[in-house]
């Protein structure tokens, strides 16, 4: 089958202003296999109305942060990370 119509089932996880407006430390989400990081960030923040923080959001894959004009290849079982800036203090 052609890994663009795959589907991969991973989990979101979510950080400081991300968790506190979503109320959620994580969830799981069907998304593509292959998909645009602007895509995949898009969808994130549609699904979980984090509209207000949208420009601020940094995504990593597996621990590692992801280039914003990454074409990325999910796996079952990736681990997303929500993470906007942390304000000083």
């Amino acid at each position: 089958m052609d890994s663009e119509l795959q589907n991969s089932e991973v989990k979101i996880l979510f950080f400081a202003k991300a968790r506190e407006l979503t109320e959620y430390t994580e969830s799981q989400i069907l998304l593509p296999a292959k998909i645009s990081y602007q895509a995949l960030l898009e969808t994130i923040v549609l699904k979980f109305g984090l509209q207000s923080i949208r420009d601020i959001i940094i995504l990593s894959i597996n621990e590692e942060y992801v280039a914003a004009d990454a074409i990325l290849n999910l796996a079952d079982r990736d681990e997303i990370a929500v993470i906007p800036p942390l304000s000083g203090g």
